[in-house]
């Protein structure tokens, strides 16, 4: 028998459906746009983007050379392939702001385990050419209006992770401090400092975390701009009565962030607590060729929250069978009818009264509409509430 692979599983529960809606709706309330970009890219296009000191690129990316001699991969992340939607697309040069929701699957080799998974999925928000803070503060409130719609209580932890003017300073502290303690470092920290010291606060090795604990903060050493912009942030969750935490390690898995970073973090689902993360990327478009062009934005684990989901089953819609095999072209053309506005299941299999009864029970369907010989004479049905 063949199985699905590893890490990969069949979507058959319809609380991921529900997800989908809410936050749709919720996004193109905000204003934004559908976007659907390619699952399989060049590679280089992640190693550019997310950054050669992630894990992403180190260890997790599903790369191979295709037929035609190019080196790709599977979209590991949605940001960096919608930012090269929006330069090919000419969209850098207008001048004027884009947002764009997008949802789908994601690929990443990596050990499965509860609420991740090797195939995952990922709604994800993206707004290109508003540089003000206020649009970080739409977007962690889009958010959390998100997470409140499907009833998931959240911690919020955010942080700033400077810019290029208060960035070099600090991380010349930190590399100094690093190098200190770099024995007693994890490998894969010790090959940060050199690549991207700021990763290293991510690591979750408890050695380092130990360590790092008495690490110069990015926010003890932010430029009067940048320390401008996180106090108005932190007022504007205020404003709209949106709690958070301010973490001085938070700084993502990703290269690409700066200044706004931020985690949603859920106590109900284990080890693997973070939600949904997200933060400001301005340089990731010019990176990437582009017109210098300020972004932000974030993604949803869906797996993450799939079990925090609730949904009431109740009946619905209508259940239709025939008795005896005449009767069915008959339900099938009324069904035809009633289903414009309403949901209907005909069972095409002819049954006794009883069993017709049993299926729409178990069906959860709030009623049963049945035709049997007289009724097929008398155009007619019989019909049971359940």
């Amino acid at each position: 028998m063949i199985k699905a692979l590893r890490g990969m599983k069949d979507i058959l529960d319809k609380r991921f459906l529900k997800i989908f809606d809410t936050a749709r709706e919720v996004a193109e309330n905000y204003g934004y746009s559908y976007i659907e970009t390619p699952i399989l890219e060049e590679t280089k296009l992640f190693k550019r983007s997310v950054g050669e000191s992630s894990d992403i690129v180190n260890k997790e990316m599903y790369e191979f050379i295709d037929k035609g001699g190019n080196d790709v991969c599977l979209r590991p992340e949605g940001t960096a392939g919608v930012v090269r939607s929006f330069i090919e697309h000419k969209f850098d040069k207008a001048g004027i702001p884009k947002r764009f929701w997008y949802f789908g699957p994601m690929f990443r080799y990596e050990r499965p385990q509860k609420g991740r998974f090797r195939e995952f999925h990922q709604f994800g928000i993206e707004s290109f050419g508003e540089e003000s803070v206020y649009e970080d503060i739409n977007i962690i409130s889009l958010a959390s209006e998100i997470f409140d719609k499907l009833n998931i209580n959240y911690t919020l932890k955010i942080n700033s992770l400077g810019c290029e003017k208060c960035m070099p300073n600090y991380k010349e502290k930190l590399v100094k401090f690093l190098n200190q303690h770099k024995e007693n470092l994890c490998e894969d920290c010790q090959r940060r400092i050199n690549q991207n010291p700021i990763r290293t606060l991510d690591c979750k090795n408890q050695t380092c975390q130990a360590i790092l604990k008495d690490a110069p903060k990015i926010t003890d050493n932010l430029c009067q701009q940048c320390q401008s912009d996180f106090e108005k942030l932190k007022s504007g969750l205020k404003n709209l009565e949106i709690n958070y935490e301010v973490d001085k390690h938070l700084v993502r898995g990703l290269d690409y962030y700066t200044k706004t970073t931020f985690e949603f973090i859920s106590n109900e689902i284990g080890s693997q607590s973070a939600i949904a993360g997200g933060g400001r990327y301005d340089k990731l478009v010019e990176f990437l060729g582009g017109k210098p062009t300020a972004g932000v934005g974030f993604a949803i684990g869906v797996e993450r929250i799939l079990d925090l989901v609730k949904i009431e089953d109740k009946r619905e819609g209508i259940y239709m069978g025939a008795m005896i095999e005449e009767a069915i072209p008959y339900i099938q053309k009324e069904a035809k009818k009633l289903r414009k506005n309403k949901k209907i299941f005909v069972e095409v299999k002819p049954k006794s009264l009883k069993a017709h009864l049993k299926a729409a029970d178990k069906g959860m369907y709030k009623k049963a509409l049945i035709v049997g010989e007289d009724e097929l004479k008398n155009n007619t049905f019989f019909e049971k509430e359940l």
